[in-house]
């Protein structure tokens, strides 16, 4: 698999995620900070998520730090994901993954303004 490959299936996973809940809706992508974006169209629903490939051939997924949604994933799942700080969870083509925590990561991120 390459790093376009896993790019395309978490953005896959992110709509899919929105699309099995239905306090998300439908999403409006855009760009952030030059990355694509996923964020509720519905308003005060949740924050948004990133998708950036970087330099070296991964692939990372980034939330607003101000949240504090990484730490509470780190809680959550210490050894699941390749953390980087308190803003992104990183992926390396080929590599596993913890598809359905990362679906429940994606599900809090895109629900994080909605009393839980």
């Amino acid at each position: 698999m390459t790093s376009s490959a896993l790019y395309e299936e978490l953005r896959a996973l992110i709509f899919e995620v929105a699309a099995q809940n239905d306090k998300i809706g439908a999403l409006e992508e855009s760009l952030k900070w030059g990355q694509p974006s996923f964020t509720p169209k519905r308003k005060n629903t949740g924050s948004s998520v990133r998708l950036s490939k970087q330099d070296d051939g991964t692939v990372g997924m980034f939330f607003i730090c101000t949240t504090k949604l990484v730490d509470r994933f780190k809680e959550l799942y210490p050894s699941a994901f390749d953390y980087r700080g308190s803003r992104a969870l990183m992926f390396v083509a080929g590599r596993d993954y913890d598809r359905d925590a990362l679906k429940h990561c994606i599900g809090m991120a895109l629900t994080y303004k909605l009393k839980q």
